[in-house]
């Protein structure tokens, strides 16, 4: 099962292709100052301002892979940058439409889970990402060396109520979480643990299904019909 995962949820984007759950070259572009984990290995580099097929191009020849050979395409499906999710869907719906790969969406934020574990970082954890309008996401785990376990759902919380908890010394990590609590961990969501979550899923979908997760339902003002000059 040979995978390409895009992770661009976050400030920190990240492009990695995998093979039996063996990353094999991963791409991170860290435009916003944010720097690889030192701890990534030779097969992670700084990428740059590069653009979206720049690192895709550059994460399979790393690799060592064509892109006939890629059978899944995995997406962080957020929450997070509109943009960025955006791009990564538009781009795996039409890869699917050129060469007929599986696509399957995890969640960014089990993605920030599983990362968490990677790096040690262990016990209740909170997930804590923008949501806008003063408010933020949060999703809390339990998270140990034998695995992680959600233990509240995603949902939207005011920012006060998220700050109220911060008392009682949760662990938070998120990709700017030091925004609103400076003692808390900044960790990105990346593409090559990514990779790895998604070889243990099987619930792939056609391009035309593969939606963000928003929590928010969009909502807008109907524009009025254009009345004409009176002559």
């Amino acid at each position: 099962m040979t995978i390409l995962a895009l992770e661009f949820s976050s400030p920190q984007r990240s492009v990695a292709a995998a093979h039996a759950g063996r990353v094999l070259g991963e791409v991170i572009e860290t435009g916003t100052g944010l720097r690889p984990d030192p701890k990534a290995g030779a097969s992670s580099r700084q990428a740059g301002t590069t653009g979206a097929f720049s690192m895709i191009e550059a994460a399979l020849r790393e690799a060592k892979l064509e892109r006939e050979q890629i059978e899944i395409l995995a997406v962080g499906i957020g929450p997070g940058s509109y943009t960025g999710v955006r791009v990564a869907l538009s781009m795996a719906q039409g890869w699917q439409l050129a060469r007929g790969a599986k696509l399957v969406g995890v969640s960014s934020v089990d993605c920030l889970a599983a990362q968490a574990r990677a790096e040690r970082i262990f016990g209740r954890v909170s997930v804590i990402l923008d949501a806008q309008r003063n408010e933020l996401y949060l999703a809390t785990y339990e998270i140990s060396a034998d695995g992680w376990n959600a233990v509240t759902p995603l949902r939207i919380l005011k920012l006060k109520e998220v700050q109220s908890r911060a008392e009682a010394r949760e662990i938070f990590i998120g990709p700017e979480v030091t925004r609103w609590f400076p003692s808390g961990r900044t960790i990105c969501p990346r593409a090559a643990t990514l990779a790895r979550l998604a070889v243990e899923r099987d619930g792939f979908v056609t391009g035309e299904k593969l939606e963000p997760i928003y929590l928010r339902e969009t909502n807008y003002v109907k524009v009025p019909p254009r009345k004409s000059a009176a002559h």
